[in-house]
């Protein structure tokens, strides 16, 4: 395959730099819509049996790109090309954000794993609006909204509407990221008092401007963090049901060390960040795990964290998730990673004895 000899090069290079040159490679090649429209038909997997309904949209395959490869809104339609069932874009701040000082991206190939403290680097939801505004949308979107570096704590609700106004009308659903480590106090608003005032208003304001345009409400969902407490988990799990959530997206990176293959001395001398891929699989799961059982399976959820392969999709479907993101897995298992997995999962229904996908989200709890 033509990734596993491009990827020995791209790897060579840093990885911020790696990723510009891939997602450019990507975006340049798949620029003309017949291409994205022949590559998608031959690539895609669009099986009713793994077609998924939630929140209202339905997704023609349940695995997703997660927030964070295109974060400026210039190359989901080529990702969705790639047979993504779902692609989301941001984070996206109400302020344009240059981010953390470089590197800030880093690669742990040990552990099958990467560590960023980006930031949120990108152009602001005015920019990220005019661009879709001019843009035919494809894929399913999701569009993921962080707050803003220089807003304090206290203004963040206003933060993140400002964001919403502007991008609620492209996005199939919405991303409150409260979860990210790399925004200083950024994940204080997953605190009880600050995360249920910031999911009323904004799930407030998204309903009024529905009705201004006499349509159905945008999706809400709230991404949270793997490092909370179990408790902390549920609290927020319950906050986000009171307050009229459509789901959970679980989880974010983590900024735990355990476990990591790759030397301590390495990993220090990094600094500071998220880690994402292998390391972060089973506390992943468990989360999701969680919020099955504390929700009773009322809450749909996207799990993320360690998704590689087809068995790692399954296993976090049955642990409860009714979609999957991945990333990391994207970056080490190249662009039919989306492809592969469905195969993957479209065989293990048949081995199950299973029609449908939907047989198999939360069967671990049957």
């Amino acid at each position: 395959m033509l990734y596993d000899l491009l990827r020995p090069f791209l790897f060579t290079l840093p990885a911020e730099t790696a990723h510009h040159v891939g997602s450019g490679l990507l975006d340049l090649s798949l620029a003309p819509p017949p291409l994205r429209a022949l590559v998608r038909s031959a690539v895609a997997i669009d099986d009713p049996a793994l077609a998924i309904e939630r929140f209202g949209i339905r997704f023609p395959n349940p695995v997703g790109l997660a927030a964070g490869f295109d974060k400026t809104g210039e190359m989901f339609n080529a990702l969705g090309a790639l047979g993504f069932g779902f692609v989301e874009i941001g984070t996206v701040t109400a302020h344009a954000q240059p981010g953390n000082p470089r590197p800030r991206l880093f690669r742990l190939p040990a552990d099958r794993a990467l560590l960023n403290r980006m930031g949120f680097n990108n152009p602001g939801a005015d920019a990220v609006a005019a661009r879709l505004g001019r843009t035919r949308i494809e894929p399913v979107l999701g569009i993921n909204l962080g707050k803003s570096k220089v807003t304090p704590l206290e203004d963040a609700a206003g933060d993140y509407l400002r964001s919403l106004e502007l991008l609620e009308p492209f996005a199939r659903y919405l991303v409150v990221n409260v979860s990210s480590p790399n925004t200083p106090g950024l994940r204080q608003l997953q605190d009880a008092a600050p995360l249920r005032d910031l999911l009323r208003a904004l799930r407030r304001r998204a309903g009024e401007l529905a009705s201004a345009r006499a349509g159905e409400a945008r999706p809400v969902l709230l991404k949270i963090a793997p490092d909370l407490t179990d408790p902390q988990i549920e609290e927020a799990v319950g906050i986000a049901r009171e307050e009229g959530m459509a789901g959970i997206i679980a989880t974010n990176t983590t900024v735990s060390r355990d476990g990591l293959r790759t030397a301590p001395a390495r990993v220090e001398a990094l600094g500071a960040g998220g880690v994402s891929g292998a390391p972060l699989r089973t506390r992943a799961r468990e989360v999701v795990s969680l919020i099955r059982r504390t929700a009773g399976g009322a809450m749909p959820i996207v799990g993320v964290g360690g998704i590689f392969t087809a068995d790692d999709a399954w296993e976090m479907v049955r642990a409860g998730a009714a979609l999957v993101q991945l990333y990391t897995g994207f970056i080490y298992r190249g662009p039919l990673v989306a492809r592969e997995i469905c195969i993957g999962l479209r065989e293990r229904l048949r081995r199950e004895g299973m029609r449908t996908l939907e047989e198999a989200i939360g069967s671990a709890h049957r």
